[in-house]
Order: structure tokens, then C-alpha cells, then sequence
């Protein structure tokens, strides 16, 4: 049993069951009757998304420095006892059930499912690996929220 961490849109994986939305907003343009079979996700649980403030310094993270400041605000966010309860119980759950969590953002590296990844491997949950990393969606934008998609380098 385990936890896949995906984009959300992105194909899902063998075995992924439940996918769950971590993101502050439902995807654009999509109808609500169409976010499951859209491969968005099944249930929304914006709890473990950062704040609204948050999600825009995130996206205006243009260098390390700005990102770790960004990482350190999020875990700050996700150190609150309601958030962090949700993270024990993610992590306890993924010993018995498969199911995933996701954002919209193409680059794991700069989007806080990263930060989520670090968190609930913390917390000992098993989490689950790709062979060749997880699947990519080709045929759905990154942002359907009308976020940017930014590609970022490491310095």
C-alpha cells in the first residue's frame, strides 16, 4: 500500500485508487461532474495546499533563495495541529490503502507536493516510486487553475 505523489491531470497509475487534491483551487474550465474522470481527483482537500499568499510567492519564486523561503513558510503552515494531524493520518493511511495526492504544477522540484513528499516520509508513510518517475500528463495543461508554469534551474 502506498501514497503516489502526481501531477494532478496526469494519467493515473496502476493500483493509484482515491487521487486527492491538495491545490488552494478546483481546475478552470472543468466541469465539477468531470474532475475524477479528467484524472484531476476524486475528492478536493485543499487543506494541505499552501495559503493563497503562499501559492503566489511560490510562483514568483524565481531563484533557490526565494524557494527556500517559500519551503520554510509552507512547513511553518503544515506545523499547524489540524495540518499536522492530516499528515499523520495520510501516513498511517498509506500502510493500508493506495491512494495519491497532487498539484497542478509540471516541475515536482518547485511545487510544494515536494514539500508534501518530505513531510509524510517523515512521518513514515509509504510512499510509492515510479520506475522512470512518475507519469507525465501530455494532453492536459500543467495550470488549469491559469497559473504560469515556470521553469526553474537549480544555481
Amino acid at each position: 500500500m502506498s501514497i503516489f505523489i502526481v501531477q494532478l491531470g496526469s494519467p493515473r497509475a496502476p493500483g493509484e485508487e482515491l487521487r486527492i487534491g491538495t491545490v488552494r483551487r478546483p481546475p478552470r474550465g472543468v466541469p465539477k461532474s468531470d474532475f475524477a474522470r479528467l484524472d484531476y481527483y476524486d475528492v478536493w482537500f485543499p487543506n494541505l495546499s499552501p495559503s493563497a499568499e503562499l501559492v503566489k510567492e511560490a510562483l514568483a519564486a524565481e531563484d533557490d533563495r526565494a524557494w527556500d523561503a517559500f519551503r520554510r513558510k509552507f512547513r511553518h503552515e503544515m506545523r499547524e495541529p489540524d495540518r499536522s494531524r492530516e499528515l499523520d493520518l495520510l501516513a498511517a493511511l498509506s500502510h493500508r490503502t493506495n491512494f495519491a495526492i497532487g498539484c497542478y504544477c509540471e516541475d515536482e522540484r518547485r511545487c510544494h507536493r515536494s514539500l508534501l513528499r518530505e513531510m509524510l516520509s517523515e512521518r513514515g508513510a509509504d510512499i510509492a516510486t515510479f520506475p522512470s518517475g512518475p507519469p507525465v500528463s501530455q494532453t492536459r495543461p500543467a495550470h488549469p487553475t491559469g497559473a504560469r508554469s515556470r521553469s526553474r534551474r537549480s544555481s
